[in-house]
């Protein structure tokens, strides 16, 4: 059996400016855990314990590394979606953005802590 070829039209240029400037948005995300990630793991004091700023800085690269892998992969799926006419399809994204953020905000604050207390 064939596959059904599945017909493709342009969709509304104001759609894909739109898809392109989440994009945009989501790599400038992207750059900015990278930048702090840096930040944080070569300009940070040391602390009282090994890898403190690292602690902080590798997870906040490794999840800027993650938005922009992943921002790419949800523009390709909506441009196809919308040229096909299909629904647009979900971002699991800002979730786990959120609690990547949540979470380096709990280890900067364990670092902050354990820093003042020696």
């Amino acid at each position: 059996m064939q596959d059904e070829m599945v017909e493709e039209v342009e969709p509304d240029v104001r759609f894909t400016f739109a898809n392109e400037r989440t994009f945009l948005a989501w790599n400038r995300t992207a750059l900015a855990l990278l930048a702090t990630g840096v930040a944080a793991s070569e300009f940070l004091p040391r602390h009282h314990f090994l890898g403190g700023p690292r602690v902080l800085g590798i997870p906040l690269i490794l999840l800027g590394c993650l938005v922009a892998v992943t921002s790419l992969l949800h523009w390709r799926a909506n441009e196809l979606a919308m040229r096909r006419k299909q629904p647009l399809p979900k971002s699991h994204m800002p979730l786990v953005l959120a609690i990547g953020i949540g979470v380096m905000a709990v280890i900067a604050a364990i670092i902050v802590l354990v820093g003042a207390a020696h």
